[in-house]
């Protein structure tokens, strides 16, 4: 049995026990997703919305606005934001704190896609260090009471690592903590991630929490991770995806208790048909609940022998109905394959990173960051 891992995570006034956070992904992290993973979790742990760009919100955009809609029982109130203009940011932090919309603002400065890059905003953002100095500055003054996070990767490419740099701008500002993924912008979600950074980030700005990301799939990682890193908590993405279960796994795991969730694939379909009932009632639409459920099928049968048709039907599904009757066809005894807790999700490898022309010429200098990089719409 695993001896346990007895450290918490503070986040301002926030404590998160065991120190596990719901990683913020585009089109995933909705409350419907977020109230599954924090089910199995008993409400233990973080729990961050998907990305909300700060010029939506600020404009009060009806997407955003939809977005940042939490439910009663989460607590504390998690939202990210995108943003590459200080003012900007500055704005919707302050907007943030004065309508009591979160109890939390993280930062996303880790994003590799390219049409967030190539504006030089997300993953390529820390690398003009006086940019990211004055977003962080708007943020924390606006922000009040309320803690600010952020999250980045090591760089755009090994020739270009930021995450010293922008830990030390980090802690200097005031944020409350920081999350390293363990690639550049340039790997995407390929290769392997260096938790050797993420154990070097920690050497280098022990004054506030270093949080882990990348290549966590399992419970048992997430403890070797702050085993082997010293870091201070983890933050899961890509490895929950169709698994929200995930989160009982990483509780028993830091409680040093040995039992991991292997539902059968009759258990799994009924989690499938609840997460996309919750969609439905979230989007006051049934059919485009389980339309935009249709993108979580193949997480969810992962590894499982279903057959190609039917996975097919599956994700085509327009109703709830529907969904039912096809799921119902399911073999509800088929037990879990071995080899469905490893990778899932994107893993694209290294590509050249789009940035704006004359980014990486000086690194101190502003220019480049244009009115456009500001992007219009939240989610990704």
């Amino acid at each position: 049995m695993p001896a346990p891992m007895s450290q918490q995570l503070s986040i301002g006034p926030h404590t998160v026990r065991p120190p596990v956070v719901l990683a913020p992904m585009a089109g995933i992290t909705n409350a419907p997703f977020r109230t599954l993973c924090r089910e199995y979790s008993g409400g233990r742990g973080l729990f961050v919305s998907e990305m909300i760009t700060t010029r939506a919100l600020v404009e009060r955009d009806a997407k955003t606005m939809r977005l940042v809609h939490f439910a009663e029982t989460e607590k504390p109130r998690s939202i990210q934001l995108y943003g590459v203009d200080p003012a900007t940011v500055g704005k919707a932090v302050r907007m943030i704190a004065d309508e009591d919309m979160a109890d939390h603002i993280d930062l996303n400065f880790g994003c590799p896609v390219p049409k967030v890059t190539r504006k030089g905003g997300g993953s390529a953002l820390p690398y003009k260090r006086n940019l990211l100095r004055a977003i962080l500055r708007e943020a924390v003054t606006g922000a009040g009471g309320l803690p600010v996070t952020m999250k980045m990767r090591k760089g755009i490419d090994d020739d270009h690592l930021t995450y010293p740099d922008a830990g030390r701008i980090a802690v200097e500002e005031g944020v409350t903590a920081v999350a390293l993924h363990g690639r550049t912008a340039a790997q995407h979600y390929g290769g392997t991630a260096d938790w050797d950074a993420i154990a070097a980030l920690k050497e280098a700005v022990p004054e506030i929490p270093v949080l882990g990301n990348g290549d966590i799939w399992s419970a048992d990682d997430a403890v070797r991770m702050m085993r082997e890193t010293g870091c201070d908590g983890v933050v899961v993405g890509r490895g929950c995806l169709g698994r929200p279960w995930l989160f009982g796994d990483l509780v028993a795991a830091c409680e040093g208790r040995p039992e991991r969730a292997e539902p059968t694939l009759g258990e799994v379909a009924a989690v499938m048909l609840r997460h996309a009932r919750l969609l439905g009632e979230w989007l006051e639409d049934e059919s485009r609940g389980v339309i935009d459920f249709r993108k979580h099928v193949a997480w969810y049968t992962k590894g499982f022998p279903v057959g190609s048709e039917l996975r097919r039907k599956l994700a085509v599904a327009s109703s709830l109905a529907e969904l039912e009757d096809l799921l119902g066809e399911l073999d509800p005894d088929q037990p879990w394959p071995k080899g469905a807790d490893g990778p899932r999700g994107r893993t694209s490898g290294r590509n050249r990173v789009a940035l704006p022309d004359g980014w990486l010429d000086d690194p101190y200098d502003c220019a480049g960051a244009a009115a456009e990089a500001e992007l219009d719409t939240s989610g990704g």
